[in-house]
């Protein structure tokens, strides 16, 4: 479970976000809302350990029983997901893949499991190709099995859907939220359509402009 206690966000001496508390299960999806320029992104950096040196954040993070926002980003295991896949332009999908997977592990062992993820997405052809060849939503869900081949304990999801067509949109939505269940960990979707929200299946939370 992820939980989030009194966050409060501000730029300079104007407060952004105030007394914003929550929690989200393994498994579960929570989505957030709410006016651009509130800060919605920098909740996500809070959790991620990566907020703007600009903006002064309050408030606790847990994972379970652990505390987060004490940690430095790569102690946090945590999963991101953006609006680009931002998959390396010049490795394969393949080796974007592998890219993902603990060097410890044999490297027969991560083969596979990369080809898995390969079989998964229904592209095993496309082991050699460069993500340029690939369609927006095939790259989408690249990114996403990607990340979670690192194995994060949770998962941040920054508007990921944006700039996908209507069509590619629901397929994709549909995919993430079916990995996050098998993966059973903890996620944070920050987007402004809520059509993405209502495909999360799960709570949405809407933020309004500190006053």
């Amino acid at each position: 479970m992820l939980i989030v206690k009194d966050f409060c966000l501000s730029l300079k001496d104007k407060r952004l976000i105030q007394h914003v508390s929550f929690d989200i299960d393994n498994g579960q999806v929570l989505s957030i809302m709410g006016p651009s320029g509130i800060g919605k992104s920098s909740l996500l950096h809070f959790l991620s350990g990566t907020l703007h040196q600009s903006l002064t954040a309050t408030g606790e993070a847990f994972l379970n029983d652990t505390a987060l926002h004490g940690k430095p980003t790569t102690a946090r295991r945590v999963g991101l997901l953006q609006q680009m896949p931002l998959l390396f332009p010049h490795m394969s999908i393949l080796e974007n893949l592998l890219f993902a997977i603990a060097e410890d592990i044999p490297p027969e062992q991560r083969h596979k499991m990369a080809q898995q993820a390969l079989e998964k997405l229904g592209i095993p052809d496309k082991a050699n190709a460069l993500p340029k060849e690939l369609s927006g939503g095939q790259q989408a869900r690249v990114a996403l099995l990607r990340t979670l081949l690192s194995k994060p304990d949770y998962l941040l999801l920054d508007e990921p859907f944006s700039k996908l067509d209507p069509a590619l949109r629901r397929d994709v939505r549909a995919f993430v939220l079916a990995e996050i269940r098998h993966a059973n960990i903890p996620a944070l979707l920050v987007t402004h359509d809520s059509e993405d929200a209502k495909a999360m299946q799960g709570k949405c939370l809407e933020l309004e402009k500190a006053t």
